[in-house]
């Protein structure tokens, strides 16, 4: 099946490039975690390499714009986990979710392959006010608020979890679309 990324993942790596403090904070959330499953890898920006890791990436593009010596990648989706019950000790999910064909299915995957701890970085959809959405482009805050998990959803999904907000530097190095919030 082809998968979006194959067509609109051409170069990811020259915009999306991982800001060490955003690692840092993930690094934090994954805890003593030593093993990790990287669900919706991509070029893996944000896999630990202090620590055994295997990546989960559907798009052929972006496995192939992975580094050497990068973790090892299964061409897999988040929805169908080629993994045993508990087979990690922790599963990270990070900017995917929202590209999961069916997110319940793949946050049930997440919680079946961990065993101790998920942690899911995304874009909380009932945040408002970032200048580039609201006076530019309207239409994604719309599109966002049909494709991006509520906070709700994940509790409902997983049960009681933990939310922490991610502070995203003004100068973040990373190119995903709420890293602008301080800049054009």
């Amino acid at each position: 099946m082809p998968q979006l990324y194959d067509e609109i993942g051409i170069g990811y790596g020259d915009f999306r490039q991982p800001d060490p403090r955003l690692a840092t904070s993930i690094l934090r959330a994954l805890g003593d975690a030593d093993t990790v499953v990287n669900v919706g890898a991509g070029t893996g920006s944000y896999e630990p390499t202090d620590r055994f890791v295997v990546a989960v990436e559907p798009s052929l593009a972006m496995i192939r714009q992975r580094r050497a010596g990068s973790a090892p990648v299964v061409r897999a989706s988040a929805t169908h986990l080629p993994f045993r019950d508990a087979a990690f000790a922790a599963a990270l999910a990070v900017l995917t979710v929202h590209h999961w064909p069916d997110r319940a299915r793949g946050l049930a995957e997440l919680a079946r392959v961990a065993r101790c701890r998920l942690v899911i970085v995304t874009w909380d959809p009932a945040a408002s006010g970032f200048w580039l959405i609201e006076d530019y482009f309207p239409e994604i805050a719309e599109i966002d608020r049909r494709i991006l998990p509520s906070i709700e959803e994940l509790r409902a999904a997983l049960g009681d979890i933990e939310v922490r907000p991610l502070l995203v530097p003004h100068d973040c190095a990373d190119g995903f679309l709420g890293a602008y919030w301080q800049r054009p």
